[in-house]
C-alpha cells in the first residue's frame, strides 16, 4: 500500500465543484500513476444510467455500460471518468458509436494490459442493442469476472 500522495497532486477536478462537460471532447479524463502496476489485476466500472441522444431525432437513449480493465503504468481518476460519461447526455451518437468511442478513449489515456466495455442498450424502437469491444485476448493471469447482464426482457 502506497502513502505517496503526491500521485494525486495533479488533479484538477477531485475534491472541486466541476460542472458536467458540454460534450465528450470537451471533457477533461485525468488518471493517476498505478501504485500497485508490479501486479495485475481487474478495475471494474458499471455506469447503469448512461445517456446520450439519438444523433438523428434527439431523443434519449439509455444503457447499461459496464468497463472492465487491466491497469498497466496508470489508473483513470474516477470522478473524471463520471463527469466524462455525463458528457455524453447531450451528445447525439449511435450507440455503437458511444460505446467504442468510451473504450477508444480510455486505451488512449491509460494504456492498459487490457479492456473491455459492454454497453447494454434499452430498447430503441422495440429492438435492444447490445455493443461490446476489448482491447485483444482476456489476460490468462488475471481474474475477470463475467459481465452477466442479463438481456433485455421487457415486462415479462
Amino acid at each position: 500500500m502506497t502513502s505517496d500522495h503526491s500521485i494525486y497532486e495533479n488533479l484538477k477536478q477531485l475534491g472541486k465543484k466541476t460542472p458536467f462537460p458540454e460534450s465528450p471532447e470537451d471533457a477533461v479524463l485525468e488518471r493517476v500513476p498505478n501504485p500497485q502496476a508490479d501486479v495485475e489485476y481487474c478495475v471494474r466500472f458499471t455506469a447503469p444510467e448512461f445517456t446520450s441522444l439519438c444523433p438523428i431525432t434527439s431523443q434519449p437513449d439509455f444503457a447499461y455500460l459496464m468497463i472492465d480493465y487491466v491497469p498497466d503504468k496508470w489508473l483513470v481518476e474516477s470522478k473524471s471518468l463520471k463527469l466524462y460519461l455525463g458528457s455524453f447526455r447531450n451528445h447525439g451518437a449511435f450507440h455503437e458509436d458511444c460505446t467504442v468511442t468510451i473504450a477508444r478513449r480510455l486505451v488512449e489515456l491509460l494504456s492498459p494490459h487490457w479492456l473491455r466495455i459492454g454497453g447494454y442498450w434499452y430498447p430503441r424502437g422495440g429492438i435492444p442493442i447490445d455493443v461490446f469491444w476489448q482491447t485483444g485476448q482476456k489476460p490468462e493471469n488475471v481474474w475477470i469476472p463475467e459481465q452477466n447482464v442479463p438481456n433485455y426482457r421487457g415486462r415479462g
